[in-house]
């Protein structure tokens, strides 16, 4: 049998009754034991100047809604100098001063909010029997979250998109404590310095490659150390190695003409074309002579390395289809060629004078996009007085010795970066072929094998010598790699010998992302702030 102190929603609260309300849930009338101490000058008083009743929403009992009417009393306070002439009983142990609910039913929705959201934590709260609204869930959310936070020491700095490739969102970590400190609605230098200047106590900032996060540490934090993240410095060295590697030829998987063929036609322009053309009547011819063998269109792209669907669409015509280009805008420069030609050959080569003369005509383009198209046709101009040269050939692909297709960049640079102990045998074929056909794979898997091994250690002191060793390779995207480490070299030089990364944050924005498409990518920064924060500090 439930007693009338279980009703009670704290000791120092004496229940008088217990009723069931014709509109259904339970009524709990109880008084709050008198006190009569005055909150500012703390004398007690004995004077009564009269009762008030508060009504608060409390925890549901058997999935039905109660309500407390709790009588509070009112004393006069006697003190003359005091400023407060009446004052009530302190209730902050049952509800907060203007409250509509007690603090542990507070304590319910700020979870519930905190976990789930505004509309999904009303469904739930609605279901336990606490009728509250999302707005009133949201809004006592973010009341909670304007807490303050622990002083943080080691922070990580990331970026995260609001919207893919237009927008970003800046997040910072406590990487001490593993929890996200604060959401920046930008990505600016001036946002996260600003920022970093309202926090002199910070000591060591971890953060990506980018500029923008270097210069506003140094703007708002000179006395902290920049760490750079070993992972994307890692992920920067493989796109090197891929750059040097796209050398090689595009490596499609699917090519069906020879090494030879591929090779000349790369010389000059025309011959391509032709060569291309030649090629998807050839490609057209095997994929009907497989069609003719009974294959299925499955078993098709299989064997030539083509989607199922494009197997089926040239199936399905007679001759190889054309790739159709696009009609040209008014955005393109190549829409005002005619006009562009004719001032180009009366002398205006000023890529300035030219836009303001086909802006006249109706060009809504960007300056940036006309000068591509300048710098063509002086290239063709150099060339010309020039005189004939020999174009170096592009170095041959190296083929997959067990399929015979090229192996492509992205294969060999990841291939490049990975220790020989964690290579299966297949791919330890793959590294043994690239290193036989590519004389700079063998070198740049050398550098990469070396460069893991110093950011795996805890000296930096080679990582000079490394980056003497690959300026000295020749190879362009290695060289160009070596010299933007030199440029960062205190924050890479930390990497090595602090053991702080960006892990934290990264995973943190996995987090964020998945609470920003849970609400429908409705959510502001202050809504993502006080769900991202650690509910420990929303209490």
């Amino acid at each position: 049998m439930i007693s009338k102190k279980h009703w009670s929603p704290g000791s120092e609260v004496s229940v008088q009754g217990v009723k069931r309300r014709d509109s259904g849930g339970w009524l709990v009338s109880g008084v709050l034991a008198p006190r009569g101490i005055c909150p500012d000058c703390g004398l007690h008083s004995r004077r009564r100047h009269g009762w008030r009743q508060r009504r608060l929403q409390d925890l549901p009992a058997h999935g039905d809604k109660v309500t407390i009417a709790l009588w509070v009393c009112r004393w006069r306070c006697l003190a003359s100098t005091c400023p407060r002439r009446t004052f009530s009983d302190y209730t902050s142990s049952i509800a907060r001063p203007f409250a509509r609910r007690t603090s542990r039913a507070d304590d319910i929705v700020g979870h519930l909010g905190h976990a789930t959201g505004g509309r999904p934590a009303e469904r739930l709260l609605r279901r336990l029997g606490v009728g509250v609204s999302n707005d009133t869930v949201l809004r006592h959310l973010k009341q909670r979250a304007e807490s303050a936070v622990p002083p943080p020491t080691v922070i990580g700095i990331d970026d995260w998109s609001w919207r893919k490739s237009q927008t970003y969102g800046t997040i910072i970590v406590d990487l001490e404590r593993q929890t996200v400190i604060d959401i920046l609605p930008d990505r600016s230098v001036e946002s996260c310095a600003s920022w970093l200047r309202q926090h002199p106590e910070i000591e060591v900032i971890s953060r990506d490659r980018c500029g923008a996060y270097a210069k506003a540490a140094r703007q708002g934090a000179p006395q902290a150390l920049q760490v750079a993240d070993r992972f994307h410095l890692v992920q920067n060295l493989r796109q090197a190695i891929e750059e040097q590697m796209n050398m090689h030829g595009r490596a499609t998987g699917r090519a069906l003409l020879s090494d030879a063929e591929n090779i000349s036609t790369a010389n000059h322009l025309l011959r391509s074309r032709l060569a291309h053309r030649k090629s998807r009547e050839e490609i057209f011819r095997n994929i009907h002579a497989l069609r003719d063998q009974g294959l299925s269109c499955s078993e098709i792209g299989r064997r030539t390395g083509f989607p199922r669907r494009s197997v089926a669409k040239w199936l399905n015509s007679d001759s190889p289809p054309d790739r159709r280009r696009a009609a040209l805008k008014p955005t393109s420069p190549w829409y005002f060629e005619g006009l562009l030609a004719d001032l180009w050959k009366q002398g205006i080569r000023s890529g300035q004078e030219l836009l303001i003369e086909i802006q006249r005509h109706g060009y809504e383009g960007s300056l940036s996009h006309l000068q591509r198209l300048l710098a063509g046709w002086r290239r063709d101009e150099q060339t010309a007085l020039a005189g004939p040269t020999d174009t170096p050939l592009p170095l041959v692909p190296v083929r997959d010795p067990q399929t015979g297709h090229a192996i492509s960049p992205v294969v060999a640079a990841a291939l490049c970066i990975k220790p020989r102990r964690k290579l299966t045998a297949y791919q330890a074929q793959k590294v043994d072929a690239l290193k036989a056909g590519s004389p700079s794979f063998a070198t740049m898997r050398s550098l990469a094998m070396r460069f893991q091994c110093i950011l795996r250690g805890d000296q930096s002191a080679p990582l000079d010598a490394w980056i003497d060793l690959a300026i000295e390779t020749g190879i362009p995207p290695i060289m160009r790699f070596s010299r933007t480490l030199h440029r960062d070299i205190e924050a890479v030089r930390n990497a090595i010998e602090l053991p702080w990364s960006n892990g934290q944050a990264e995973g943190q924005i996995n987090r964020l992302k998945t609470l920003k498409r849970a609400m429908y990518g409705r959510a502001g920064p202050e809504l993502l702030r006080a769900r991202m924060l650690p509910l420990r500090h929303t209490n």
